[in-house]
């Protein structure tokens, strides 16, 4: 039975009655009613096709031949209440607080249907975010879980599926039958056609544990059996891809559509010295010493380039460079470049006199950051150039052989505001004096027999504006220190053959060895000349002194010398760096630089680390290389032969005791095969 209800106010209260009882199955709103047409409950009415009026009167106690069954009353006015009251005859009418606790019930109800609805709806989604088929059924076989994965296998979309019978649903008998019978099925095979079925299916229980239906899943494996094989041939193929690309001898590298890198080969890595952990996942142009990142071109344009010249690594090594954009399924992923070393091709348009010269004539190339070390002594003579570096004061680089006096000169000239001018190098050791004279300040026409016709500009000369830098200097004759310390004093210079002087603009940075107080004491070198170079001196510490600095110096020659010997080390053991702290270093860095070019030749193309075993044979302790082998020789008896068994059988058994016993190490360590190390053994121990 259908009730008539009439609600009498259209205010906040009476349209909220409205909201909550338009369609109900069992409840029909006749009429609204409120003395304000444009109310907010009549223009609600109005959009439900509910009839609307201006006085309660004519709604109470029928409406249009229709009787009344119940009167909402929610205007909140009394004197309304009591005329409804007396003009419905008998007809129940609500107000007040009983229309507030109706309103409650209401909108429990409302929410409780809400919530209902919310969670069907979340399930659903749920259901059509997997992607295997599920299809639920009640005790009568009719559907009651449907998701659009089975949408997709049984072409019935989900609105129509829900309370329909199964066998409707699924055309297939062979999964018909499982989705029908009673039984708990897991993970079944089921063939339909060409296509190969997982079924699953799991009863559903009720408050009871009664059955009440059922839920079956299906999964198309044929797919992924297919993906399985494809799968399989894909890695085979990047194996062999692999394989082709890491043994290439043509340098490779591959960066993704971001521009980092994805792959580089061991070819790429020798080329340019570079390891993998400086390369890969980071930008494309990280390998880049002079020049644009062909990569990078394109993946912006996504055209190829061919034949690109460049400079690679930290050692600049000049290639040329292919680069080809990746297309997969028509989108760019990446660019693939293959890099040919051509640092080896001589220029042949190179001038005959700079091959030929013993004079070079260059701009600094080292910085501070290029000087290695952390040991106090390091730090004072660094602080020192730093500081000599921002004055044009003439310094003075003290410091035995091998020690880096002229990484210094470098370093000084780079940090003073002629950084941008001439850096000219000479070696007054390696030059007669007459032709030391005619490079330093040059000559006129006609000054010599072979002098060059119109005569020749000096280095003071070339170098005027920027830095001069005299290594060995200790080495001048007294005659040539005559003629420097004039252009020191006068800053001008006369040519060989010349009488005009000639202004320069020099800072001078000399270099030397040699015990100068005592050359000075001994007449050998000019005390004013000493006075005028020794502006600011700097000693540079020798190696022996800074044994801490041994590692970093030794990681920084290893990076440099990777690419001159085709090697990818990367590390040198803690036993390695402890063999070299024993020897006294009497080269200095440059011998060290000898040592580790040795170990290095020694190792494996896929060692990185190297070991002491690799270091050659090194004279243990703080004394010379002379002093080592003192005890062997001491005891001058026997023949000749007889002695050298001696110092041989003293060698072999010192190395072994060294290594711990280990005759396969102190094999490595002398260089020697272990057969011939057990065969020594023998001869010595024979005779």
């Amino acid at each position: 039975m259908v009730l008539h209800v009439v609600i009498v106010g259209a205010g906040q209260g009476g349209t909220r009655v409205l909201q909550a009882l338009h369609g109900h199955p069992k409840l029909n709103v006749r009429c609204v009613v409120d003395v304000r047409p444009n109310a907010p409950g009549m223009v609600l009415a109005r959009r439900f096709g509910v009839a609307v009026e201006t006085d309660f009167r004519r709604a109470v106690p029928t409406y249009r031949g229709i009787s009344i069954d119940v009167i909402l009353e929610a205007t909140g006015d009394e004197a309304v209440y009591h005329e409804l009251r007396r003009l419905a005859g008998g007809i129940p009418v609500i107000a007040g607080n009983d229309l507030k606790f109706f309103m409650v019930l209401v909108e429990d109800k409302e929410m409780l249907i809400q919530q209902l609805r919310d969670r069907q709806q979340n399930l659903q989604w749920v259901l059509d975010a997997t992607l295997d088929a599920m299809v639920g059924m009640d005790s009568d076989g009719r559907v009651t879980l449907y998701n659009r994965a089975a949408e997709r296998i049984f072409g019935v979309t989900v609105e129509d599926a829900y309370g329909r019978p199964v066998q409707d649903i699924v055309p297939y008998p062979e999964l018909l039958s499982i989705f029908q019978n009673d039984t708990v099925e897991r993970g079944r095979r089921v063939k339909t056609g060409e296509t190969e079925w997982l079924v699953s299916r799991v009863r559903v229980y009720g408050e009871h544990q009664q059955v009440v239906g059922a839920i079956a899943t299906l999964r198309d494996v044929t797919e992924l059996q297919r993906l399985a094989v494809e799968v399989t041939n894909l890695r085979e193929i990047q194996t062999m891809l692999e394989a082709v690309i890491q043994s290439t001898q043509d340098a490779i590298s591959v960066v993704d559509e971001h521009g980092r890198g994805m792959l580089i080969n061991p070819a790429y890595t020798r080329l340019t010295g570079l390891t993998p952990e400086q390369v890969l996942n980071q930008p494309a142009d990280v390998d880049i010493a002079e020049g644009e990142s062909m990569h990078l071109q394109v993946l912006r344009t996504g055209k190829p380039v061919k034949g690109v010249p460049m400079k690679v690594g930290p050692h600049r090594r000049e290639v040329i460079v292919n680069v080809a954009p990746i297309i997969v399924d028509g989108s760019l992923r990446g660019s693939v470049g293959v890099i040919h070393d051509v640092s080896e091709i001589k220029r042949l348009t190179e001038e005959l006199d700079k091959a030929n010269h013993l004079i070079r004539t260059l701009q600094a190339k080292y910085t501070f950051a290029d000087i290695a070390g952390t040991s106090s002594a390091l730090k004072l003579a660094v602080e020192q150039a730093r500081t000599a570096a921002k004055t044009p004061a003439t310094v003075l680089l003290r410091g035995e052989s091998g020690t880096g006096k002229e990484l210094f000169a470098h370093a000084i000239h780079n940090e003073s505001n002629r950084r941008y001018r001439p850096f000219v190098r000479v070696n007054c050791a390696a030059l007669s004096d007459t032709l030391l004279e005619s490079e330093l300040f040059g000559y006129e026409e006609g000054a010599f027999t072979g002098a060059k016709r119109g005569g020749k500009r000096g280095l003071f000369e070339e170098a005027s504006g920027g830095t001069l830098f005299l290594d060995e200097i200790g080495e001048l004759s007294t005659a040539t220190q005559a003629k420097l310390l004039r252009a020191l004093q006068e800053r001008e210079i006369v040519r060989v053959g010349g009488t005009v002087p000639i202004p320069v603009d020099v800072r001078v940075i000399a270099a030397t060895h040699v015990h100068l107080e005592q050359a000075v004491a001994a007449g050998r070198f000019r005390e004013d000349l000493y006075y005028r170079i020794n502006v600011v001196p700097i000693v540079i510490p020798p190696l022996r002194y800074r044994l801490e600095d041994l590692e970093s110096l030794a990681l920084r020659i290893i990076a440099r010398q990777n690419q001159a010997f085709g090697r990818n080390v990367q590390h040198i053991s803690a036993a390695a760096i402890e063999v070299l702290k024993e020897y006294h270093w009497p080269g200095n860095v440059r011998e060290l630089e000898n040592i580790i070019g040795q170990a290095m030749i020694r190792m494996g193309y896929h060692e990185t680390r190297l070991e002491a075993h690799h270091l050659p044979l090194l004279p243990i302790g703080g004394g010379s290389a002379e002093s080592a082998v003192t005890p062997a020789v001491a005891s001058i008896q026997g023949t000749l032969d007889q002695m050298l068994a001696r110092w041989e059988r003293e060698l072999i058994e010192r190395v072994i005791d060294e290594v711990g016993g280990n005759k396969a190490a102190a094999a490595r360590r002398l260089g020697i095969s272990i057969r011939t190390l057990y065969y020594k053994l023998q001869r010595n121990k024979d005779g």
